[in-house]
């Protein structure tokens, strides 16, 4: 994968979208994943780096596709239950990508692409703050 200047790296393409930046400093041990969870498709690519505990996952960004994602509420209700939170945690303010809109916190940022189409990008803290995490989410883009 090349580089995407601005101190980091392309993250390649994954189901339809281009990954345009993964910040430096993230592992170079890269997977993806394609699971279904409670009739949600999820297409995953995982960066993650050895540590001497093991294996220390650093950027996650999710294609998720189902028709109950009609909406960013339905979402945002859908991944607290996928990461096991209470929906009506406020941590989450909202940013645009694009014309779209999406809702973004310390280490997640996610939007509605299109009913039925979202993007979840997860970062650990480690690897960058909030204005990082938000380089990342507004770099993943739907191929022409």
């Amino acid at each position: 994968m090349g580089g995407s200047g601005g101190g980091g790296r392309s993250g390649g393409e994954l189901d339809g979208f281009r990954i345009g930046h993964v910040p430096a400093g993230t592992g170079d041990l890269v997977s993806d994943f394609a699971t279904e969870w409670d009739d949600v498709r999820f297409a995953s690519r995982v960066w993650e780096r050895e540590t001497a505990e093991g294996a220390r996952v650093d950027l996650r960004v999710h294609i998720l596709r189902a028709d109950r994602l009609a909406t960013l509420t339905d979402l945002r209700d859908f991944l607290a239950e996928y990461h096991e939170r209470d929906p009506a945690d406020g941590t989450f303010t909202e940013f645009r990508h694009g014309d779209l809109p999406g809702l973004v916190g310390a280490t997640e940022a996610f939007w509605l692409v299109t009913p039925g189409i979202a993007v979840d990008v997860l970062l650990d803290a480690t690897v960058g703050g909030q204005p990082e995490l938000l380089a990342v989410a507004t770099g993943v883009d739907p191929l022409a």
